[in-house]
């Protein structure tokens, strides 16, 4: 896709003096006559930051601090809550909760609005403002009032704040052979960790896996080259996503190289409604070129592509530059993606047995002993019995998961109908 060239007009737009006249007349009335002295610093930011956020939900101004904190969460460790957030009519609106943090363990869900931060009511601040209450030091207390949907009334959830380490990439065997990878987030690291639990999920099955369940629900996304990695890691060539923006370096293409790590073995992708960003971007990019089905709900839609830039006095601003596209040319912005099978939100429960039923041979007093009766009473749970029963469990409970497994079943068995 070649470039467009730019009008030099849109590039250099003449400046807007009679605004800038307004403006002025805005900082000096401020100055002199608001009820309180507001320093000179405060105003400008102040300003800085609302043009920032007029803009759309995801540009910020972001002072020296913030601007670090924002370099550690890029690297996987920051203090918080733990979760990854957006505005949505002025009240902040979960993204989705981050794995394993104070957020998640709490019962925050991807959709979730926060209407107040404490006593404090979101409405009226800047997205900025709202993650500096909700960052602090480890161990102190925050409550967050949450509307959501299908809740007759505001909920009120007391978090304690902690040191916020993201371990993206976690991994597990599924039965008959499929491994099964959770991506929670996507850093610096995410794309060589991704190899590593393949490897290691490789020499548990002693052998290579016959398919591969990767896991994006609630991933809020992160640094574009991680999603281009994991993409490229089960593809062998094809687009992966391009960008499309107002400046010439915002325009990008992302080609896969040689090289599948499942060496074209089913792969079939979970999202939800907390899939975002970098998430869609694999997810897209996989479904286009035929080399995964997505499963799940519809993904967030956050299709744009943000610019970290720094300042001189080691502010930055984060601003929106350009667009995200699939390989197929869909727009991910405000659309999301699709999936191939849909699974709906459902509430599994076990159902008990009864107190009579389901009897069998082996409930009978003085019934035979079989083989393996007589090896597991001589023995202690082995680690391997120890996993796949952990890996049931998490099965019964995980509904979604369990579709996800069925349906990579169904692929295997279909590609080795066609050998």
């Amino acid at each position: 896709m070649a470039n467009k060239q730019v009008d030099s007009e849109a590039q250099s737009p003449g400046i807007p003096l009679e605004d800038l006249q307004a403006f002025a007349e805005v900082y000096e009335r401020i100055s002199t006559d608001y009820v309180d002295v507001i320093d000179d610093k405060s105003l400008i930011e102040g300003a800085i930051s609302g043009m920032l956020s007029s803009l759309d939900p995801h540009s910020a101004y972001l002072p020296p601090v913030d601007a670090k904190e924002m370099e550690e969460h890029t690297r996987g460790e920051f203090g918080g809550l733990g979760m990854e957030v957006g505005m949505e009519d002025g009240f902040v609106k979960v993204v989705s909760p981050i794995d394993d943090t104070p957020a998640q363990r709490a019962g925050i869900m991807a959709g979730d609005l926060i209407v107040k931060l404490g006593n404090e009511p979101v409405k009226g601040k800047s997205l900025s403002e709202a993650v500096d209450i909700m960052r602090g030091k480890p161990g102190t207390q925050l409550e967050l009032t949450i509307v959501r949907k299908g809740e007759d009334k505001p909920l009120k959830i007391e978090l304690t704040r902690a040191i916020i380490k993201v371990r993206s990439v976690r991994q597990r065997m599924l039965p008959e052979g499929i491994g099964y990878v959770r991506i929670s987030q996507f850093q610096m690291r995410t794309g060589p960790d991704l190899i590593k639990a393949i490897d290691t999920l490789e020499e548990e099955n002693k052998g290579e896996l016959s398919g591969l369940v990767l896991d994006l629900r609630n991933n809020p996304g992160g640094v574009l080259n991680a999603a281009i990695q994991v993409s490229d890691a089960f593809l062998n060539d094809g687009l992966i996503v391009y960008t499309e923006g107002r400046i010439r370096n915002s325009q990008m293409r992302f080609e896969a190289e040689e090289g599948d790590v499942m060496d074209g073995k089913p792969v079939v992708i979970i999202v939800n409604e907390g899939s975002a960003s970098a998430s869609e971007i694999v997810s897209g990019a996989l479904q286009d070129q035929k080399r995964a089905i997505v499963v799940g709900r519809d993904t967030f839609g956050k299709g744009s592509v943000q610019t970290l830039l720094q300042l001189n006095n080691n502010a930055a601003i984060k601003l929106t530059t350009a667009r995200y596209f699939t390989p197929n040319g869909r727009s991910i912005q405000a659309e999301g993606i699709k999936p191939d099978v849909e699974i709906e939100r459902v509430k599994v429960e076990k159902v008990e047995e009864s107190a009579i039923g389901n009897i069998k041979e082996k409930d009978l007093a003085g019934h035979l002993e079989s083989e393996q009766e007589a090896t597991e009473e001589k023995s202690e749970e082995s680690a391997e019995n120890k996993a796949m029963k952990e890996t049931q469990e998490l099965l019964d409970k995980d509904f979604e998961l369990n579709e996800a497994l069925r349906v990579a079943k169904t692929m295997i068995l279909a590609q080795k109908m066609q050998k």
